[in-house]
Formats: C-alpha cells, sequence, structure tokens
C-alpha cells in the first residue's frame, strides 16, 4: 500500500519534522511519566491505598503489602482501610471529630475520611493491624479525589511507618524523667546537705560573735582567734551558698522577681558594703556621680549578688595600692553597662578563654586569697537570666575591666498614700514594764544555747524552751508568749505542722511565728512563708538579722494586744 504523505509535509519538509520531533517528545514525556507513576506506586516505603467513593479499596501497591502483610487481591474490592486501623482508636477518632465539628460522625470510614471529603487538609497517627495480627503505629495522609465536575470518586491514603519516630519519642521522654528524676535528687540532697553544713555553722559563727562582742571583751590576742574562726566560718557559708545557687540556676529552679529598680540606690548599697574590704586591703574604690535616676528591669538582690562579686574579685586580685573604678552609662537606648575596672596584674588571652568555667581559678589556687572559682560562673548565668550580657576586657600589667548590661526600666510612679518615710522597727522597752517572753523551740542543744545567751542580752525579755513541736504547742498555750521562734525540722511532729495547730487555735492565732532553720533553698524559704511563718531566718544566725526580727515581731505583737484591750482605738 502506498505510504501516505500528508500535503502540507509535501509543501513544507521543515514544519513535518517538527511535527514528528513534537510528538516524538510527547510520547517521550508520557512514557516518562508512566515510569514516575509506577515507580511511585510501587515504592516500598510507604503504603499507597486508593479507595473508591464508599470507601472500598481500589488499588493497594507494593509498600501496603510488605507494610501490612496482605497481598493486593485479598483486599481490593472486599474491605476499606478502617478495617486494618485499631477500631478503638476509630470510634475515638469518631467521637472527637463530632465534638470537634459539632456533627454525629460514624465510627469506620467515615471518621477517617471525613475532613478530607470537605476538603479540609487531613493527616492522623493511628494504629495499623497487619495480617498477622501485630501492630505498628502509623501517620497518615487522606486526600479526596474528584473528576473533572468536582465530585469525589474516591480517596488516597498514603502511609508510613511511625515506629521509628515514637521509638526516639519514647526514648527521649523517658530519659527526660530520668533527668528530671536525677535533678529532683540533686536538688534533695542540696537541700540536706546544706542543711547538715548550716546547723554547725550555726553554732560556730553564733558563738564566735558572741564572744567578739561579750564582756569583757576579748583580749586582742582573743580578738585576732575569734576574727579568724569568723572569717573562716562566713567563708565556708559564702561557699555553700555559690553552690546551691549554680544547682538552682543549672537546674532551672531559680526564681528571680524582675522589676524596675534603682541603680543609684543599689550602688550606695555595694558602696557601703564593699568599702571595708577595700581599706582593709588599701585599695582606693571609686564610685560613679549620677546625674539623674537609672532605671533597670532586673531583680535587685541578684544585682547586688553580682556587683559584690566584681567588686571583690577586683579588690582581692589587684596590685598593692591599686585602685577600683566603678562607671555606669548607656550603651545603647535600650541598654545600661556597669563596668568595674581594677589595676591587677592583667589576664592573657588564654586564661580569659577560661573564664567563667565553674571551680578554675586561673592558678590563682595557692595565692593568699580565698575563692572558689563559682562567683564568676554564677554572675554570668543570673545576668544572662536578668537578660542582661556579661564580659571583660583585659591587659597584661595594665588590669581588667568587667562589665555587665541590664536593660533599662521606666522609673516606677510612687504608690498613693502618705509621703512620710516609714519608721524603722523598733521594740519599746519601758522602763518597769513586765518582762516580755520568747518561746524557742529546738531539739539542738548547740542552737538552744546559742539563742540563750543572746536573748540574756535582752534585759526586756525572759525565753521559754521546748524540745519538740507538741510540746511547745502545750508551752504557748499555757504561757502566752509574746513571740515564738520556731525551729522546722523538730521530732514528732515538723515547725510547720506545729504552726498550723497554733494558727488553729484561737488562744494562740496571734502569736507572731519566727521561723529558723537549716533549710535555706529558696523553695524551702517560699514554702515555709506561705505557711504563715511572720519571718523566715536561716542558719547560721547572724546576730543583727536575728534581734531585728525579733524586734519587728514583738513590735507586731504589741499592736494585736493593744488592739485586742482597745478595739474601738478609744
Amino acid at each position: 500500500m502506498p505510504e501516505i504523505i500528508h500535503d502540507s509535509a509535501i509543501r513544507n519538509p521543515a514544519a513535518g519534522a517538527a511535527e514528528g520531533l513534537t510528538e516524538f517528545r510527547r510520547q517521550e514525556a508520557l512514557l516518562k511519566t508512566g515510569a514516575l507513576q509506577n515507580a511511585i506506586l510501587n515504592s516500598a516505603n510507604f503504603s499507597i491505598i486508593a479507595t473508591d467513593e464508599k470507601g472500598i479499596i481500589q488499588l493497594f501497591n507494593i509498600g501496603a503489602e510488605r507494610m501490612l502483610g496482605y497481598l493486593a487481591a485479598e483486599v481490593v474490592n472486599k474491605i476499606n482501610p478502617s478495617d486494618i486501623h485499631d477500631p478503638q482508636e476509630v470510634m475515638a477518632r469518631a467521637q472527637a471529630l463530632s465534638l470537634e465539628l459539632a456533627t454525629s460522625i460514624t465510627p469506620g470510614f467515615e471518621a477517617l475520611a471525613f475532613k478530607a471529603s470537605r476538603g479540609i487538609e487531613d493527616s492522623y497517627e493511628l494504629t495499623y493491624i497487619r495480617k498477622d495480627g501485630s501492630r505498628f503505629p502509623a501517620i497518615v495522609s487522606i486526600t479526596a479525589l474528584r473528576d473533572d465536575y468536582d465530585g469525589i470518586i474516591g480517596y488516597l491514603l498514603i502511609g508510613a511507618d511511625n515506629s521509628v519516630r515514637k521509638q526516639v519519642e519514647a526514648e527521649l521522654i523517658n530519659a527526660k524523667a530520668a533527668a528530671e528524676k536525677a535533678n529532683l535528687a540533686k536538688s534533695d540532697f542540696l537541700s540536706s546537705m546544706s542543711h547538715e553544713l548550716r546547723s554547725p555553722l550555726n553554732a560556730i559563727l553564733g558563738f564566735a560573735q558572741l564572744m567578739e562582742s561579750g564582756t569583757p571583751l576579748p583580749t586582742p590576742a582573743q580578738k585576732a582567734s575569734i576574727d579568724q574562726i569568723l572569717q573562716a566560718g562566713w567563708y565556708l557559708l559564702e561557699l555553700i551558698n555559690e553552690i546551691l545557687d549554680l544547682a538552682l540556676i543549672e537546674s532551672g529552679k531559680l526564681s528571680l522577681s524582675q522589676e524596675p529598680m534603682s541603680l543609684v540606690d543599689v550602688m550606695l548599697e555595694c558602696q557601703a558594703m564593699i568599702e571595708p574590704q577595700a581599706q582593709k586591703s588599701g585599695i582606693r574604690v571609686s564610685f560613679p556621680q549620677f546625674d539623674g535616676p537609672y532605671f533597670v528591669k532586673a531583680d535587685r538582690t541578684r544585682v547586688k549578688q553580682v556587683l559584690i562579686n566584681l567588686l571583690s574579685n577586683a579588690i582581692k586580685y589587684n596590685r598593692a595600692r591599686g585602685t577600683v573604678e566603678v562607671t555606669c552609662s548607656a550603651s545603647t537606648a535600650n541598654r545600661i553597662r556597669i563596668s568595674v575596672r581594677d589595676t591587677g596584674e592583667g589576664l592573657p588571652p588564654e586564661k580569659l578563654a577560661q573564664l567563667f568555667q565553674p571551680f578554675n581559678r586561673l592558678g590563682q589556687e595557692a595565692s593568699a586569697e580565698e575563692g572558689t572559682g563559682i562567683g564568676l560562673v554564677v554572675s554570668k548565668r543570673l545576668v544572662e537570666l536578668m537578660r542582661g550580657e556579661i564580659g571583660v576586657e583585659s591587659t597584661v600589667g595594665v588590669g581588667s575591666v568587667f562589665w555587665i548590661e541590664l536593660n533599662v526600666a521606666a522609673e516606677p510612679q510612687p504608690a498613693s498614700g502618705s509621703d512620710e518615710p516609714l519608721a524603722p522597727n523598733q521594740a519599746r522597752v519601758l522602763h518597769g514594764a513586765a518582762l516580755r517572753t520568747l518561746l524557742y523551740i529546738e531539739d539542738n542543744r548547740a542552737n538552744m544555747q546559742l539563742v540563750e545567751q543572746l536573748i540574756a542580752r535582752r534585759p526586756d525579755m525572759r525565753l521559754l524552751s521546748a524540745g519538740d513541736g507538741t510540746r511547745g504547742i502545750a508551752l504557748a498555750r499555757t504561757h502566752q508568749p509574746e513571740v515564738i521562734l520556731m525551729d522546722i525540722n523538730l521530732p514528732g511532729i515538723s515547725g510547720i505542722q506545729a504552726l498550723k495547730i497554733l494558727r488553729a487555735d484561737p488562744a494562740t492565732a496571734h502569736i507572731p511565728v519566727l521561723a529558723i532553720s537549716a533549710n535555706a533553698m529558696p523553695h524551702d524559704i517560699k514554702r515555709g512563708l506561705e505557711a504563715g511563718f511572720f519571718r523566715y531566718l536561716t542558719k547560721p544566725i547572724k546576730v543583727n538579722e536575728f534581734m531585728e526580727a525579733l524586734d519587728m515581731a514583738l513590735e507586731l505583737a504589741e499592736t494585736e494586744l493593744d488592739g485586742a484591750i482597745n478595739p474601738g482605738g478609744l
């Protein structure tokens, strides 16, 4: 049969060649598309299941066969995908969707396809059940298949084995639980260690303070020995506090009270605290003269802690008759920089790189200056928790500049009310007044003796004592003391339990109760104050702090007594 040649090809051979090339490329593209579709459908890594509009399986690829153990012939035109899911999970999904979408959804394939049928993109995590009954978690994406008229002709479900991810998640959860358990154990250990160390320190520092200020005054030789005891004791307490601070920061349990605070006030307090150390070391310290208010958003106590650490280091590691200069300036529109410049030996680059490492004193371990190597680490973490920054610049032979930057805050507005300053709380001791009673509930004999000697210096007071909470409650009911001093860890009932009993009894509910304990972790103090203690004092006792708290409690007791005697204010 003769070959038919189109007129266009005869008239224009080039056009005919172009049409032939286009047709060849189209056929090639179709072959590639078909090969790609086959490759997708035959993928062993994903289950691809297609259903008709009623949910009956029409396509079950090799990946689905390998994943679920069924042959395509066993499921096509026979079952729907919900039949190979965990029925309890399908029922739970139906109930959850019914609540979410405010419509009744039947457990079964409708629960799987409901969102997709409404044009909502959907994927879910459910358990697949293999032919042999074994189970595995799967994540499935479901899409509605539509014809040219937008009518649903079926559904496409693409699933992946989620076992590895679930295993990793389980391992992470277990690891997190183990880490939290370890952190809790460490926190409990540190709290216990703090208590055990503070109890003997209370006796050491308390009696040393009594000896230092006793009558007659100690001889110069005795005074020198007492000073050594106090210096070593307070240093050991500082070490305990720094280790606990570091542990709390690392465990994420350190709470900060960030609010607008005056740098001017904090600087004045730091100056008063640091000048005795500077004078003793022969170091001249200069502080800035502020030309206006400087307020930053930070925790006042922690800012003081950081500045005192930087100032103390600048004095300790300075040269003889050196200087320390404190400056304060705006580094940016939103930040204030405080710099502490010393005239020490300075640090080479390799030592600068080792700063802010725990227990690293940069070779100063053999020096005469005491130190833990923890202070700078704690300072760095505290500044960062306050969303600030800390840094250092140093030149060998010239000195170092340690600086911190804190975020600027607006000056707080004064509260409405009287502008008169509040007078300090002081107990009124009147000539010929009746003795006021302090009841001390404590099971440690050394602590009891220390408070006995402290109260012996108060001619306006007498001391009652009890060795446990039950006995203390009985004495409080009988003698009606003005103030109660309560240890927390008592034999029998704890100090907190004893406080609850005192507060529940109308006869003792009005008595201010001071807690005094070697449990000095922040959560211990918070728990004590929340329980209702008037103040929470930590051991070792600081004599001035103890006397001030006692005066405040006596002032409160006297006020409440006046109110009870003269309720109308006449």
